[in-house]
């Protein structure tokens, strides 16, 4: 299970993450408001964890935010305001759960248990572009009626490239997809890993899809380069 942290105090981001690893959920950290909203709507999770009070925005503007986008992930707000005012508030800007601090790490755990049975169980789309699939459920790629064989991270890095066709994919946000809130990969370990990925999904006779917006990112484009 996907779990996005969004905190400003590494020591607390980081117990956390060391915790809820310990207990099987693969974890990205996200500093500030503006971050986590970016990696909420670029990446797919299954919960949320948003502090109220972050810098650049909010817990309660990135929570807003997201359910204005149709961003339907649950999210667990934690915060040391206690008033009823301050609970009625988090949860009416788009919280599904509210937990203040100081809290017992397994109060947490049980909060996220009760969360994810919470969710909608949906069934993701299967993507296309041009001849390329990519199912999301199975993890299948095909283009046309050959079927491509990617590794885990390699299907991880096309699926956040397709499910944003036609966008500029940052590097960042592909690292923190692919490998996590990791400050030891280092960029050029993206470059090598879109260079596999090429070879697999833009073989020849194919037409190339994968297109490097220089000194930016990434991005999957059908059709000439804009």
């Amino acid at each position: 299970m996907r779990v996005l942290i969004v905190e400003d105090e590494l020591l607390m981001a980081q117990q956390l993450r060391k915790g809820l690893e310990r207990e099987g959920y693969s974890v990205l950290l996200a500093g500030d408001g503006q971050e986590g909203l970016e990696l909420a709507r670029a990446i797919d999770h299954d919960l949320i964890i948003l502090d109220w009070m972050l810098p650049k925005l909010d817990g309660r503007q990135v929570a807003r935010r997201l359910r204005q986008a149709k961003v339907e992930t649950r999210i667990l707000m934690l915060t040391a305001r206690d008033a009823p005012t301050d609970v009625v508030e988090g949860l009416d800007c788009g919280a599904d759960d509210y937990l203040i601090k100081p809290f017992a790490f397994e109060v947490l755990l049980a909060r996220l248990r009760a969360l994810a049975r919470r969710a909608p169980v949906t069934q993701l789309p299967v993507l296309k572009v041009g001849d390329l699939t990519l199912d999301p459920a199975t993890h299948q790629v095909s283009r046309g009626s050959t079927e491509i064989q990617l590794s885990h991270r390699e299907f991880t890095l096309l699926h956040s490239l397709v499910r944003r066709t036609g966008q500029i994919v940052p590097r960042r946000t592909l690292i923190d997809a692919v490998w996590g809130y990791e400050n030891s990969i280092e960029s050029n370990t993206l470059d090598a890993f879109i260079h596999l990925l090429r070879a697999k999904v833009d073989a020849p006779p194919h037409r190339k899809l994968i297109r490097t917006v220089r000194g930016v990112g990434y991005m999957v484009q059908e059709g000439p380069p804009r």
